[in-house]
C-alpha cells in the first residue's frame, strides 16, 4: 500500500505539472494506481493483492500504450529503428554514412540488437503488431519476469510463481518502467537484460557460480551492450564481482561469452559494419560520438542535469562535461579495484551509483535515463524477499 501510495503520488503530480505523452500516461496511470490502493485497502488478501496488482499494470501500462501508439503519430525513436531494420535488410548496416547526415534524425545512436524491434514494420507489418513500441514492451515484460524467477528462492513452485507474478507486475506498474513503456522509450528492455545478467550470477553464500550460469550471465548482458552502449558500465562491475567471489576461471568464462555473443551479434545484424571500413566509422558516429554530442548535429534532448547545463554553456562547458565523465568513470575504477564487490547485491549498488554519476555529469542526457539506477535498486529490493 504504502509502494502504491507513492506511485499513486508522483502520478497525480505529473498530470498537473506535465504535457503530452507524459500526461496521458500519468492520467491513466493515476487511475489504475487509486484503483489498486483501494483494492488494497478493502480487501486484504492474497488474491486481492495479485488481482490488484494486475489492475494497475493494465490501467497504468497497457491502456496508456495503446492509447499513445494509435492516437500519437510515431516517436522519433522508434522511427530510427525501423529506418535502421529497413536499412539492415537493403544494406547489411542499420547505420547511415557521414555524407547521408544531415540532421540529428539521420543518426542512430543504438547498436544493432536494437533494429530486431523495426523488422515487423520493415517487412510491412501493419496496426500494433508491426509496432516497435509494442514489442519493447512485450520483450522487456519478459525478461523481467525471467529475472526475478531466476533469482528467486526457489522454495516451492507454487510460492515462487506467486512471488515472480507479483515482483514482476509491481516492478512493470511503477513509474520507473511503467511510464517508460508507455511512452516508448528503448530503455526498459536493456535494464531488463542487464536484472537478468544479474540474475543469473546470484549463488547461495559460500558456493561459486556454475560454468552455465557464469556463460548465461555473459551472454545476457552481452545482448545488453548489443542494445544501448548504456549497457557497458556493467561490463567491469560484473567482472570484477565474478573475479572476486569465484575466481579467475569464472571471470574468464564470463568475458568469453560476452565478447563471442557481442561481436557473433555484430556480424549476424550489421555484417557490414565487419566487413567495410566506412560501416565500421559510421557505427561509430552514430552509437558513440552522437551520443556524446561530439558530432555537427546535436540531440535535442533537454534537461536540467549538471551535464546538460554544462553543455549549454558553449564548447568549454562540454569540454568539461566530457572531463567529469571521463573522472567519474575513473572513480569507478579505482573503487572497483580497491574495495572490489563480492556478490550481488554490493554489485548491483556499484552499478546504480556509477551510472546516476555518469548520468549526471554527461552531455545530453535526459532524466529518463535515471530508470537504470532506480531499476536496478527497485529489482534489488524486490528479489531480496517476497513483494
Amino acid at each position: 500500500m504504502a509502494a502504491y501510495a507513492a506511485f499513486g503520488g508522483y502520478a497525480v503530480i505529473a498530470a498537473i505539472f506535465s504535457a503530452g505523452r507524459d500526461q496521458v500516461w500519468a492520467i491513466w496511470a493515476a487511475c489504475g494506481y487509486a484503483v489498486a490502493l483501494l483494492m488494497l485497502w478493502r480487501w486484504p488478501g492474497l488474491r486481492v493483492r495479485t488481482a490488484a496488482v494486475l489492475v494497475s499494470v493494465a490501467l497504468a501500462v497497457v491502456a496508456p500504450l495503446l492509447w499513445l501508439s494509435v492516437a500519437y503519430p510515431l516517436e522519433d525513436g522508434m522511427a530510427v529503428i525501423e529506418r535502421s531494420a529497413a536499412l539492415l535488410l537493403h544494406h547489411g548496416t542499420p547505420y547511415l554514412a557521414g555524407a547521408q547526415l544531415t540532421s540529428w534524425r539521420s543518426y542512430n545512436p543504438y547498436l544493432p540488437v536494437m533494429t530486431l524491434f523495426g523488422m515487423p514494420a520493415a517487412t510491412r507489418v501493419g496496426g500494433l503488431a508491426g509496432n516497435a513500441g509494442v514489442w519493447l514492451a512485450v520483450v522487456t515484460v519478459i525478461l523481467l519476469a525471467a529475472a526475478f524467477w531466476i533469482s528467486a528462492p526457489h522454495r516451492g513452485c507454487l510460492e515462487c510463481r506467486r512471488n515472480t507474478l507479483l515482483a514482476t507486475g509491481i516492478a512493470v506498474a511503477s513509474p520507473v518502467i511503467g511510464l517508460n513503456l508507455a511512452v516508448i522509450t528503448t530503455d526498459p528492455p536493456v535494464l531488463a537484460l542487464m536484472l537478468l545478467s544479474l540474475a543469473l550470477a546470484v549463488v547461495p553464500r559460500g558456493m561459486k557460480a556454475s560454468a552455465a550460469r557464469a556463460a548465461g550471465s555473459g551472454v545476457a548482458l552481452a545482448v545488453a551492450c548489443d542494445l544501448k552502449s548504456t549497457a557497458w558500465l556493467a561490463v567491469p562491475v560484473m567482472a570484477v564481482m565474478f573475479a572476486a567471489r569465484d575466481g579467475v576461471r569464472t571471470l574468464w568464462r564470463f568475458l568469453a561469452a560476452l565478447v563471442v555473443t557481442v561481436v557473433g551479434l555484430i556480424a549476424l545484424l550489421a555484417p557490414a559494419v565487419l566487413a567495410k571500413p566506412g560501416a565500421g566509422a559510421a557505427l561509430v558516429q552514430n552509437s558513440v560520438l552522437f551520443p556524446l554530442g561530439l558530432t555537427h548535429y546535436k540531440t535535442p534532448a533537454e534537461s536540467l542535469l549538471p551535464g546538460h547545463l554544462l553543455t549549454a554553456m558553449g564548447t568549454a562547458g562540454h569540454v568539461v562535461s566530457i572531463g567529469l565523465l571521463l573522472a567519474a568513470g575513473l572513480a569507478v575504477a579505482i573503487s572497483l579495484v580497491i574495495r572490489p564487490p563480492r556478490d550481488v547485491p554490493s554489485a548491483t549498488w556499484r552499478l546504480a551509483a556509477g551510472l546516476a554519476l555518469m548520468f549526471l555529469l554527461g552531455p545530453d542526457v535526459r532524466f529518463g535515463y535515471f530508470i537504470y539506477p532506480l531499476g536496478l535498486i527497485g529489482w534489488l529490493a524486490l528479489a531480496s524477499g517476497d513483494p
